[in-house]
């Protein structure tokens, strides 16, 4: 238990605190709270996590208001919480990401063929169709998204190389252990509640993400990271740069040799690998980014760091 109260208060410190002052609290609730610690430790470890837990506890019971109702929702509704986090996963489907790795989209050699894995409902499969405001450049959604499509805004550093115009992509797939759907009452409300409770604007561009998703819909497959890319690859036209990108996913792959196995199997390819994920997902390529950020995301292309990227793409610092 003393594992899972020091995830909470790292949690709590690096990844909610001046972004959720709620699940600040609550993070920091959990670590000395014996009753939640209690029922957190009957579930596998994968199932710990505080993102998944306050998600499951507003699906059933509403946002709580203090810690004091968190505890109070945990102990008298314990079974349909657990029922939720054993059936779902995270799968944040933040299309804001887009902002963070649009720069390096740009820089590739088009038309592109875009490939996600754990692309949950594939908001971030629909790049070309969003709106961004990076300070000193603004990118328009194209003319037929413009009444509906989200504008995502991200600050950069001095470096970011910024588009002038949204790449060519002429292909594109996801693949999700699980996809979510967004024409789907249940999956929608999973996605909503997955959005922190401050963020009333992240959760408005993700409506309007939905909205345009439900209209637009991208191709996903259900299948497995490690087994099931390679039908994808074989797929994609000869004619454009295949890229395989991931966001937070490789994080859950426990097995440090499989994440390791999964970077070889592309490394060498002909598509380009784009990777953005918790430093500590691939050690050795932190290792070469120097200064560790831990409150951001590591950006690779083809194993080698370009930039640090918040978890919700409001921020990018080239490397």
């Amino acid at each position: 238990m003393e594992d899972i109260a020091e995830r909470y208060r790292r949690f709590a410190r690096l990844e909610a605190a001046g972004r959720s002052a709620l699940y600040e609290q609550l993070a920091l609730h959990v670590a000395k709270s014996p009753d939640i610690l209690t029922f957190l430790s009957r579930m596998p470890p994968e199932k710990q996590q505080p993102n998944l837990l306050f998600a499951a506890v507003r699906l059933v019971t509403g946002t709580p208001s203090s810690a004091v109702d968190f505890e109070d929702a945990v102990s008298n509704h314990s079974d349909a919480v657990t029922a939720v986090m054993m059936t779902r996963t995270t799968q944040t489907n933040e299309p804001g990401r887009c902002a963070g790795l649009l720069p390096s989209l740009a820089r590739l050699q088009g038309p592109l063929a875009l490939i996600e894995v754990g692309t949950s409902a594939g908001l971030c499969l629909l790049p070309d169709y969003y709106g961004y405001d990076w300070g000193r450049r603004h990118l328009q959604p194209p003319a037929p998204f413009q009444s509906i499509a989200p504008i995502f805004n991200c600050r950069v550093s001095e470096e970011v190389p910024l588009p002038q115009q949204h790449p060519e992509i002429v292909w594109r797939a996801g693949l999700d252990l699980n996809p979510l759907d967004v024409s789907k009452d249940d999956d929608v409300r999973w996605l909503e509640n997955l959005v922190w409770p401050e963020h009333h604007e992240r959760l408005s561009r993700l409506r309007r993400a939905m909205r345009l998703a439900r209209e637009n819909k991208p191709r996903i497959v259900a299948g497995d990271l490690r087994t099931d890319l390679g039908s994808l690859l074989d797929e994609a036209p000869r004619d454009a740069t295949v890229v395989v990108f991931h966001t937070a996913v490789l994080g859950y792959v426990s097995s440090q040799d499989d994440r390791d196995n999964f970077a070889r199997s592309l490394i060498g390819t002909r598509a380009v690998w784009l990777s953005n994920e918790s430093p500590t997902v691939f050690p050795e390529l932190a290792a070469k980014a120097g200064a560790l950020r831990e409150d951001m995301f590591l950006l690779s292309v083809n194993g080698e760091p370009q930039a640090w990227c918040a978890p919700h793409g409001q921020e990018l610092s080239w490397i």
